[in-house]
C-alpha cells in the first residue's frame, strides 16, 4: 500500500482544487455532508445540496453565502417518500442549469431504530430500504447521463459497515450500496468507453447528531468529528483520484491508515 493512499484521512487539498466543478451532494444538511459540502464549496464547487432539513439547507447556504464561496443551489427533498419520478425531475433540473454533473456524493443515510429481528415493522423497512437504496440507486441512473458529460467524473458513496445485530434493513441496503458500486465502476470502468470514477468512502464510527441518536449510550466525544474524514472526500470528489475506479476506503475501529479494497 503506497503512503499516498495510508494518508489519505490527512489529505490536504489545494487551493481552487475543485474550482468549476458541479457537485451534487445528499444529506448535505448535517454531519458528514455538511462538513464535506462545506470543504467543497471552499475549494470552489458548484454545489447542488439535496437534504430533507430545509432549514439546515438554508444555513448552509447563509454560510456559503457569507465565506464568499459559490453560491449554492439548495433541493429540500425527503427520500423518505420520494418517488422515481421526482428524481428523474432533480436529474433533469441540475442539467437544464448546469449541463453536466462532475461529481455525486450518495451520502443520505437513516438507519431506523435499532431493533430485534422479530420485531422488525415493515414501515420501518420500506422507510429504510427508500432512503438508503432506492433513492440513490435511482437518482444515480438518473444522473449518470449528466456525469457522462463531464470530462472528469465521479460517483462516490459514503459506506458503513451495518452487518451486524438490530440493524435490519439498514444493513442490507448499506450492503447493497456496496454492491451497486462495485457493479458501476465495472460497468464504467476506464475500458467501457464511457468511463466515470466510482468510489466509496466508509468513515467509521462519527461523533454527529444522527449517531448520538442511535447510540446514545455511546460516551460523547469517543469518536472524531465529521472534519476528520472531510480530506478524504476531497480527495475523491478531486482529480488526485484519478485512475482509482472501484477503490473504497474504510476506517473502522478508529484506526489511523484506511484499509484499502482495490
Amino acid at each position: 500500500m503506497n503512503e499516498e493512499l495510508k494518508n489519505l484521512w490527512d489529505y490536504e487539498a489545494e487551493e481552487g482544487l475543485l474550482d468549476g466543478r458541479v457537485l451534487l451532494i445528499t444529506g448535505a444538511a448535517g454531519g458528514i455532508g455538511r462538513e464535506v459540502s462545506r470543504s467543497c464549496a471552499r475549494h470552489g464547487a458548484q454545489l447542488v445540496l439535496l437534504d430533507h432539513d430545509e432549514e439546515g439547507l438554508k444555513s448552509l447556504y447563509d454560510e456559503c453565502n457569507s465565506a464568499g464561496w459559490p453560491e449554492p443551489t439548495l433541493c429540500p427533498v425527503d427520500f423518505a417518500g420520494v418517488g422515481i419520478d421526482h428524481l428523474r425531475q432533480i436529474a433533469d433540473a441540475v442539467g437544464n442549469q448546469f449541463g453536466r454533473l462532475d461529481g455525486l456524493l450518495n451520502n443520505a443515510a437513516w438507519v431506523g431504530p435499532l431493533t430485534p429481528f422479530e420485531h422488525y415493522l415493515p414501515q420501518t423497512w420500506g422507510l429504510v430500504m427508500n432512503i438508503n437504496m432506492a433513492a440513490p440507486f435511482f437518482l444515480t441512473q438518473w444522473c449518470m447521463p449528466l456525469l457522462r458529460r463531464a470530462p472528469d467524473p465521479v460517483l462516490l458513496f459514503s459506506l458503513h459497515d451495518a452487518s451486524r445485530a438490530y440493524h435490519g434493513a439498514f444493513a442490507l441496503a448499506k450492503a447493497g450500496q456496496r454492491a451497486l458500486l462495485e457493479m458501476l465502476s465495472a460497468e464504467y470502468g476506464p475500458e467501457s468507453g464511457h468511463p466515470v470514477r466510482v468510489l466509496g468512502i466508509d468513515p467509521g464510527p462519527i461523533e454527529t447528531l444522527g449517531r448520538r441518536q442511535n447510540y446514545p449510550a455511546e460516551r460523547l466525544g469517543s469518536h472524531p468529528g465529521p472534519e476528520a474524514v472531510a480530506g478524504a472526500y476531497l480527495w475523491a470528489l478531486g482529480p488526485d483520484s484519478v485512475g482509482r475506479n472501484g477503490l473504497i476506503l474504510s476506517a473502522h475501529d478508529g484506526r489511523a491508515d484506511p484499509k484499502i479494497i482495490p
